[in-house]
């Protein structure tokens, strides 16, 4: 029976207590203990069923409750003090960004993202992505960056896992209500609900703009399941990630198409969008053609002056980026070749590595690179990776030369710090650690924590995560239908005092989650130690349509079977933000065994780093450039194999070595006062070299002075004077790209050298070469020299700037003098053209690079 009219019923507050919907209604509660602890005084039980949703929460809570706090001094003094620093927090004026920036009117950035993991009560991402999204925004607004955010909101988001009786995962999704969630309703003018068109191919589909107030940024989420929709599209915003490529492409055209309409709506004109994975790509073609429109630019100069575009990619495996069938980009995206003036083919290409290539597929994360001013990877590792991965859209370019930079990802402290070790950290440390974690100085100071402090202060994390997964344990027992002994042997699973080793991830096959199982008789007899026993705490959900992870997790609650691993191995099933916080706060290591180099990052780990959990870890992601002996232990030593049964055999062995020898010993070796002080001074160790650097603060600030300030300049540079800026470039481009063909090297000649040189011996090169109708000020002539490999190529090349010297008729002539090698060994040179224009980034142009 469909209702004749329908209400938002929001909680009835007593005046003392109104301070609580405000506070309950922005996200900054959920990196505030003071703020959750106000709400677990409330009812603790019902903040826990209500899966710590303080909106829920006050709408379900007995009035007479709320009666009782509201005249109840102790609980009033708590709310005031909560609703003080809230209020403080969200009206200070002096932030980093407005001490070290100034205003950041003209310099709003819009971050994009699929998801954005920013609380457990929010189901609105599935894992890594959405939780660096979340901690991104978190960040920015600690720091006071000009920013907002744009995503989708699901009516059933990711899925809740279970596990059958032979340990099959089973998924079940759970609609979110959003009139019992943290997000709230944008009107319009007229207070009615605030909808945005978006042209998805031959239909207009209707969403509805929602916003989660996340401390100082707001993020505006987008919902198509409204009446003005019909049911297909109702359905475009059901699942994360969910459906086929058809559904995809429509969800991600709401995302990047709806998402800038609905700032535009809102009345938002960014400098910058930030891309983060190529989901939301399709953005790009929607603000080119409203470049269009609004300033009269032609096609060509309103891609010149989409100068402020950031693109960030995760994925380190091609099969992780989306394709589109050509036929599926004509059918929802044709109509912008026509609003550009261009061939459906040229559209096509912006999409393809090959643009002349009509039977490759359309690439999102090409159209984000093709597009993006400034492109990154998210460690080092995998920005090198990234790099080899698409070289080929930069023909002739070297890998280390693709303009694809890192920028390593990082974690959010406040929200993933325990509280004990927060007031540790407060009595050592000072509140630096939480104004400015990026500054090492303050961490050098966890040297001076007392050990004897840092240990109490873990043992009891430990024994909270035991009793929890005692908790979870026997709650999914006895969901599962299990047998009554079976369901009681839950309480005694896991010892609070053995070593724990937490993993806990996504199952994909990558990450190699049975390594440790290779041999279970040996995992045994070290797990069942006696003087160095040892558990394990495994969590993690496997895609829907993943049975190789499925089988993985499968295989997990098998050994959990057997009598001699019942109590030493435990699966807590349904891994989320809960799970994640007890699992990387309580766990005394924390193991990560990717296949090198296919984990993009892995912050799951810093995470654990941060509450002074050690790593054990392949060579991969964060890990690869933030291993030390001194704070962890790795796994092989980068090496490649080709036989992957051979580097899985090789590298399990080497863990369960590592875990006998070096791992155990360090835990259980204990001095007088009982204290393991070698594993003690790794935990210090850790804390003062690694948390300085893996926190979002540091990696916000990265983005913002090395990509988002310098983008809204060029946009401003752009936008002046009518886009003359804009309109100069585009004809400059043009213009280059017709002449490009005439442009050859002619001759290049060696000066003062002779075949053998000295270390540091100076030499002078000069190129003639051939412009055409280009000018010397048209392009750069670069001498590139560098290291000779076995097959004949420069490897580690540098570019070096050569100077116009002369002209005779069309040829010119270019030298760069006193040219040395500074080492030793086979070395080699030659010459290379690519156009120079000062507004031009990145500097090298696909297809537009001539070698000698």
């Amino acid at each position: 029976m469909k209702p004749l009219r329908t209400f938002t019923v929001v909680p009835s507050l007593p005046p003392a207590l109104e301070a609580m919907r405000r506070i309950a209604y922005d996200i900054h509660w959920a990196w505030n203990h003071d703020a959750i602890e106000l709400f677990r005084r409330l009812d603790h039980d019902l903040w826990a069923e209500t899966h710590h949703n303080p909106v829920m929460m006050l709408g379900r809570i007995s009035q007479e409750r709320l009666e009782q706090v509201a005249a109840d001094p102790a609980f009033l003094n708590h709310l005031a003090g909560v609703a003080a620093a809230f209020e403080a927090y969200r009206g200070a004026d002096s932030t980093w960004f407005s001490r070290k920036h100034g205003s950041g009117e003209s310099r709003l950035i819009a971050y994009f993202s699929a998801e954005f993991g920013l609380t457990e009560c929010l189901s609105i991402f599935a894992g890594g992505l959405g939780i660096l999204a979340g901690d991104h925004l978190k960040s920015a607004s600690d720091l006071g960056i000009p920013m907002v955010g744009i995503g989708l909101l699901y009516q059933e988001g990711y899925f809740r896992q279970h596990l059958d009786e032979v340990g099959w995962q089973q998924e079940e999704y759970v609609e979110n209500d959003f009139a019992n969630l943290p997000v709230e309703e944008v009107v319009d003018e007229t207070d009615a609900p605030l909808l945005v068109e978006v042209p998805v191919g031959e239909t207009v589909a209707f969403a509805k703009v929602w916003k989660v107030q996340v401390g100082r940024v707001p993020l505006y989420l987008l919902d198509t399941n409204i009446a003005e929709n019909d049911p297909e599209t109702r359905d475009i915003t059901d699942h994360l990630y969910g459906g086929d490529a058809h559904t995809r492409i429509r969800q991600e055209i709401v995302l990047g198409v709806g998402g800038f309409r609905a700032l535009e709506a809102l009345g938002h004109h960014p400098a910058v969008y930030h891309m983060n994975e190529g989901h939301s790509a399709f953005l790009v073609l929607e603000w080119t053609r409203r470049l269009m429109e609004r300033h009269g630019l032609s096609y060509p100069e309103a891609r010149a002056a989409a100068a402020g575009l950031v693109f960030t990619t995760h994925t380190p495996v091609a099969a992780g980026h989306d394709y589109f069938d050509p036929a599926l980009v004509e059918r929802y995206l044709g109509s912008y070749a026509a609003a550009f003036g261009i061939s459906t083919r040229e559209l096509l290409a912006l999409g393809r590595r090959k643009g002349d290539d009509d039977a490759e597929h359309f690439c999102a994360t090409v159209l984000a690179l093709r597009t993006a001013n400034n492109s990154n990877g998210v460690s080092r590792l995998h920005g090198e990776v990234t790099r080899e991965m698409w070289r080929s859209m930069w023909p002739g370019v070297p890998a280390e030369e693709v303009p694809i930079s890192s920028v390593t990802n990082a974690v959010h402290f406040e929200s993933w710090v325990s509280r004990d070790m927060k007031e540790l950290f407060e009595r050592y440390l000072g509140p630096q650690w939480r104004e400015e974690p990026a500054d090492t100085s303050v961490w050098e100071r966890a040297l001076e924590i007392a050990p004897e402090e840092l240990w109490r202060t873990h043992e009891r994390r430990r024994e909270r995560l035991v009793a929890f997964a005692r908790r979870a344990l026997r709650r999914q027992l006895t969901e599962r239908g299990a047998p009554k002994s079976e369901v009681a042997m839950a309480d005694v699973v896991l010892e609070p005092e053995a070593l724990t080793i937490g993993f806990a991830r996504r199952f994909a096959t990558y990450k190699r989650a049975g390594l440790i199982l290779r041999d279970p008789d040996r995992l045994s007899r070290l797990l069942n130690d006696p003087e160095r026993p040892m558990q394990l705490i495994f969590a993690g959900k496997a895609h829907p349509h993943d049975d190789a992870g499925k089988a993985l997790i499968r295989d997990i609650i098998s050994l959990t079977h057997r009598a001699d691993l019942r109590r030493r191995i435990v699966f807590i099933q349904d891994y989320d933000m809960v799970v994640a916080r007890y699992l990387v706060q309580g766990v005394d290591v924390w193991l990560n065994t990717p296949v090198r180099p296919e984990e993009a990052s892995g912050t799951s780990g810093m995470k654990a780093a941060a509450n002074g959990v050690l790593n054990f870890s392949t060579l991969d992601g964060w890990w690869d450039e933030a291993f030390d002996p001194a704070v962890g232990w790795a796994i092989g030593r980068r090496e490649t194999y080709v036989d992957p049964a051979y580097r899985d055999q090789l590298e399990s062995d080497a863990l369960y070595d590592m875990l006998e020898r070096d791992v155990a010993p360090a835990f259980y070796e204990r001095g007088a006062d009982g204290l393991p002080r070698r594993w003690l001074e790794m935990m210090q160790r850790s804390l003062a070299t690694l948390n300085s650097f893996f926190n979002t603060h540091r990696m916000v600030r990265e983005y913002t002075e090395r990509y988002y300030l310098g983008a809204a300049e060029r946009m401003a540079h752009m936008a002046a004077g009518d886009w003359k800026a804009a309109r100069e470039l585009a004809a400059w481009k043009e213009r280059v790209v017709r002449s490009w063909r005439q442009v050859r090297v002619a001759a290049v000649s060696v000066h003062n050298g002779v075949d053998r040189l000295r270390v540091d011996q100076p030499f002078d090169v000069a190129a003639t070469v051939h412009l055409g109708e280009l000018t010397p000020q048209d392009v750069a002539v670069e001498l590139y020299l560098g290291r000779v490999d076995p097959a004949g190529d420069i490897q580690e090349g540098q570019g070096l700037v050569m100077r116009h010297e002369s002209q005779d008729g069309g040829e010119h002539v270019f030298a760069a003098h006193g040219v040395s090698y500074r080492a030793s060994g086979t070395r080699g040179l030659t010459v290379r053209l690519r156009p120079s224009h000062p507004d031009l980034v990145p500097q090298l142009v696909p297809e537009l690079i001539t070698w000698a």
